[in-house]
């Protein structure tokens, strides 16, 4: 489990590059609505919820994530922005 500020959560997902979300999903074997549901949708007729839970609170509240695949799996994709952009620089 881990907890996170729901603002915190949105500035990662509108920090990944254009096709993360549909790249997660496929990697993870989940559809893409279970992703966006991950990361604040509330689309669970097309997607499944996720595992977590809000709290009200300040910065957007927190946001405790029961499973942290689909979080682990953005960071990677943010590392691996990183990286290109620091070897093409």
């Amino acid at each position: 489990m881990r907890t996170i500020t729901f603002n915190e959560l949105r500035r990662i997902k509108d920090s990944l590059p254009s096709g993360s979300i549909h790249r997660i999903a496929d990697e993870l074997n989940m559809t893409v609505e279970t992703v966006r549901n991950f990361f604040g949708g509330h689309n669970f007729k097309n997607g499944k919820s996720v595992g977590i839970h809000l709290e009200p609170g300040p910065d957007g509240g927190l946001v405790m994530l029961d499973d942290t695949t689909v979080l682990e799996k953005a960071l990677q994709i943010l590392r691996e922005t990183e990286e290109k952009i620091t070897q093409e620089a």
